[in-house]
């Protein structure tokens, strides 16, 4: 008997802040709960929740293919499995050069980039907005005179709704270019009409399983950053199994077959509209909700037994159960005080509450995932009683703020820098 246990490489570990580290350590104690032996890369200097529960941590370049081939060369792990955007493309490389599961490095570089997926999807006939690659501030301008608006501005590889911008006419480009991350390409598309949506699901045996699709709350424009999710939504069924279809015709389009995804979409009057493709968890504690909505799953757990060819067929993965999660976004200015959040977290059905704010700090206008001040995830037995007590419990979340003071000298703002540190990316 081969008494060697089963080998895991975490590529590029998770960030180490709240999210981070709860999506690092669910993944590393599910592998060790089936006698996995783990080992993880990262590139952060702090990662104690990854020292702690890898048998090894190696700090090296992880999003780089090129680097993480060379470093990879001459090891070997049975599987690889990696949570965060960025590191995607290099993941599937090591993969294959390591000969374990995962999807082909072509495919991941597809969903990557903006354009190149939604040039697929539309190869394979399904609903895209019309886009251009721009290169400049000219280029868009000149999309935006051939097409009808309102459009989005977008990096061409972001995530977390970084540089991402609502243009409903010329007099808006600039700034949204100007807001875009240093970057040689961005996305300009057409602003697609319709409630919002993401499809969560697993590989098993190489086909697409959606375990729930997610209801999205947007703060207000010109930005598109989440104010809130419920899983599952509550919708017909019929329309769960038309968002189902449309999602699993574009995985198999795109050459997708292991791992977890987490697709976007639009519900339109005339169907789904397919946003942006992952190969990933959901961020904003989608991964949190999953888990608590299908009792006894465990998200990577079930991954990792797929890969390894251990049954999970008999599994009963139905949403028996529902979650919501709603983000706290004081307005602009400095904190004086924040009432009630001591009564908001300490209700039963909290299941994770942070906040990333404190008195004294001084908070802007929330342009992106990172800007927000914390939030409250909470458990229910229906959608409707998730999403009703989420926004009960973050009502109760107030911020006595003094306004920002706005500077005399033409040019200047008091508007506090933005967060730029890496978590793991929004749904």
């Amino acid at each position: 008997m081969n008494a060697t246990p089963h080998s895991l490489l975490f590529w590029g570990g998770s960030a180490p802040m709240d999210l981070g580290r709860d999506v690092g350590t669910r993944l590393l104690r599910q592998a060790a709960a089936r006698g996995v032996a783990t080992q993880a890369t990262a590139e952060y200097p702090d990662a104690p929740h990854l020292s702690a529960l890898a048998g090894a941590l190696h700090r090296t370049e992880v999003e780089d293919p090129a680097q993480a081939l060379a470093w990879a060369r001459g090891r070997r792990f049975d599987l690889v499995l990696g949570v965060r955007e960025q590191v995607q493309v290099a993941l599937a490389e090591v993969a294959e050069a390591l000969g374990a599961p995962g999807n082909p490095p072509e495919a991941v570089r597809t969903v990557r980039e903006k354009d190149r997926c939604r040039q697929a999807l539309r190869a394979a006939g399904l609903p895209q907005p019309q886009f251009r690659l721009c290169a400049s501030a000219d280029e868009a301008l000149a999309f935006l005179t051939a097409t009808t608006g309102p459009w989005i501005v977008k990096p061409r590889d972001g995530s977390g709704s970084v540089g991402v911008s609502r243009v409903d006419g010329p007099e808006d480009l600039a700034a949204a270019v100007a807001a875009l991350p240093a970057s040689a390409a961005f996305v300009v598309e057409q602003f697609v009409e319709g409630a919002e949506y993401s499809v969560e699901g697993v590989f098993l045996g190489g086909a697409p399983r959606v375990l729930a699709v997610t209801e999205k709350q947007l703060l207000p424009p010109p930005h598109f950053v989440e104010a809130g999710h419920v899983l599952p939504a509550d919708l017909p069924p019929a329309r769960r199994e038309e968002f189902e279809r449309a999602v699993t015709a574009a995985l198999a389009a795109l050459g997708l077959r292991y791992g977890v995804f987490h697709v976007e979409l639009w519900a339109t009057a005339d169907g789904p509209v397919l946003g942006e493709v992952h190969v990933r968890n959901g961020g904003d504690w989608i991964h949190l909700m999953l888990e608590h909505a299908i009792p006894g799953l465990e998200l990577f757990g079930l991954v990792i037994d797929d890969a390894l060819g251990r049954d999970t067929a008999g599994l009963d993965l139905t949403p028996t159960r529902a979650a919501a999660v709603r983000f706290l976004a004081p307005p602009p200015g400095r904190i004086r005080r924040i009432l009630g959040w001591d009564e908001a977290r300490a209700h039963p059905a909290v299941l994770r509450a942070d906040l990333t704010v404190r008195p004294g700090d001084v908070t802007g206008e929330v342009r992106e995932s990172y800007d927000r001040a914390g939030h409250l995830v909470v458990g229910a037995d229906t959608p409707r009683e998730a999403a009703e007590l989420a926004d009960r419990l973050a009502a109760l979340v107030r911020f006595e703020v003094e306004a920002p003071e706005r500077s005399t000298e033409p040019g200047r703002s008091t508007e506090p820098e933005r967060s730029t540190e890496p978590e793991e990316s929004a749904s």
